[in-house]
């Protein structure tokens, strides 16, 4: 039997069209669609309109599911939908503005000693994503 271990946590979003979430995390976040699941079936082309829809890059995988009804959303005041944790957060910035995101803040060094861009997606969600700053702890796995 294998011990416990936590291997990922998979952020799920709530919003009005899956393939368009998913097609926007392909074209401006870089994501490759994994795939979509209409109720009945997974496909990679969807005949009828999706419930599931999954992308992933690198290690990070996004769920988007559909509403049936309003999307009500609270944050607090510049708190993130999300916070994904990569290397190379400069690059992955000028990429962003390459292909038109829309970069809320950053990227910055933060006082906690993590390096941010913030990005906000075509849904209104808020993304952090951040990198160590001091790379010798980033490779020991401490933040």
């Amino acid at each position: 039997m294998l011990p416990i271990r936590f291997i990922a946590t998979v952020p799920q979003f709530t919003v009005p069209d899956v393939v368009v979430a998913a097609e926007y995390y392909r074209d401006v976040l870089g994501f490759e669609i994994s795939g979509y699941w209409t109720g009945t079936e997974v496909t990679n082309e969807p005949k009828t309109p999706p419930v599931l829809g999954i992308v992933g890059r690198d290690d990070v995988e996004v769920f988007f599911s559909r509403a049936d009804g309003p999307i009500t959303r609270t944050r607090a005041p510049g708190a993130y939908d999300v916070y994904i944790r990569i290397n190379g957060v400069d690059e992955f910035a000028a990429d962003l503005r390459a292909r038109g995101a829309e970069i809320v803040d950053g990227p910055d060094d933060r006082v906690y000693g993590q390096r941010e861009v913030v990005v906000r997606d075509c849904n209104g969600l808020v993304l952090c994503f951040g990198e160590n700053i001091n790379q010798d702890q980033a490779a020991d796995g401490h933040a």
